[in-house]
């Protein structure tokens, strides 16, 4: 464990160019499209792949829904809607023009709200709401990401997207911009993955590519930065500086993940945890708590385990799958203490505590 300060550096470069969004768009809630699904069922139900994907995509992100149903978005295969018995799953044949879901969210309302590489939708318990936001194409690919929605405390919906950061206060859809002298946060400029609300109503930005990460206290921006790793962990490659803010923890604390490793920010500073602490990778995508305060940890590049964090030490544990389904992208607790857990090759496994039992195809 090492005490860090505060400075971040850029690691990746990015594969989308940013365009800048000018003026004042609606957010139309109008178009609907029905959606006919199709329920996979066995003797135990199994996550079926009807797609075509390869091996590099995964289950990203997951949702149990204030009516018990679990909802798990993939990179390839659309959403799957699992009631406890079956599983139906729900693609560009249904409404969506994206089999390519990066993120989940139930609103108040219970709406659930869905972010592709083709823009947002909500799902209203009947039918697919495309969410009608204007997002300029972005060469060569054409996409238009939707990487990350939350609903603040005051119900504003924020969206992280390939163009910035946008917000929804129900009756208009506009960009977030903070300008400050010509030095502030820009979020056309500014690639932004994760979007995070804190206790004390602080949004927080992280994402590939930038300096660190952003906290907007409602009024300006603070950018918080981490001394370079390296000069600290020689043994780790690559700049990976920026960070994703994932979860406020049970104590205050909020924790970010990258490449090289987790962080905990106390509200003065930054401590790291890395493989020389404990954790099985220095590569980890989620991060979740579960009911009892544990902190779990997907980690993924190298191997294919999860990590659980008592406060003091680490305990890991693999998953039994094979060699092509090494990463883990979604971690989700269910109401009864389950652990679901999403990896590569678009495969869904539960953890009772005891044992993991495989919910997809071999």
């Amino acid at each position: 464990m090492k005490q860090l300060f505060l400075s971040w550096g850029v690691f990746l470069v990015l594969l989308f160019a940013f365009t800048s969004c000018n003026g004042q768009t609606k957010g139309d809630l109008t178009k609907e499209k029905v959606s006919k699904s199709k329920v996979v069922s066995n003797k135990r139900p199994k996550l079926i792949k009807t797609q075509g994907s390869h091996e590099g995509d995964n289950v990203n992100c997951s949702l149990q829904d204030r009516a018990g149903n679990l909802w798990f978005g993939t990179t390839g295969e659309g959403i799957y809607k699992y009631d406890g018995k079956s599983f139906t799953q729900f693609t560009v044949k249904n409404g969506l023009k994206s089999n390519q879901v990066h993120c989940i969210l139930e609103d108040k309302k219970g709406r659930i709200w869905i972010g592709t590489a083709r823009g947002a939708y909500f799902y209203n318990g009947k039918t697919f709401v495309e969410f009608q936001i204007t997002l300029p194409k972005n060469p060569p690919s054409n996409r238009r990401n939707v990487f990350n929605i939350i609903q603040d405390r005051s119900g504003q919906l924020w969206f992280a997207t390939v163009n910035g950061v946008y917000v929804y206060d129900g009756k208009s859809f506009k960009p977030f911009v903070v300008n400050e002298g010509g030095k502030g946060f820009l979020s056309q400029k500014n690639n932004v993955e994760y979007i995070l609300e804190d206790n004390a109503g602080n949004i927080w930005f992280g994402g590939r590519g930038n300096k660190g990460v952003f906290r907007y206290d409602g009024q300006s921006i603070t950018n918080l930065q981490l001394r370079n790793y390296n000069d600290f962990l020689p043994a780790l490659q690559g700049n990976d500086h920026w960070a994703w803010p994932v979860l406020q923890d049970k104590n205050g604390n909020i924790w970010f993940c990258n490449w090289n490793g987790v962080y905990r920010y106390d509200g003065h500073s930054f401590t790291t945890f890395t493989k020389k602490d404990g954790l099985a990778s220095n590569t980890v995508a989620r991060i979740m708590e579960d009911k009892n305060g544990y902190l779990w940890f997907g980690c993924g590049a190298e191997n294919n385990e999860i990590c659980r964090y008592d406060g003091k030490s680490f305990t890991c544990f693999m998953i039994a799958n094979g060699p092509r389904q090494k990463g883990i992208w979604s971690l989700l607790e269910d109401k009864t203490g389950n652990l679901w857990i999403g990896t590569r090759n678009t495969s869904l496994y539960r953890y009772d505590g005891t044992t993991f039992v495989n919910f997809s195809e071999r």
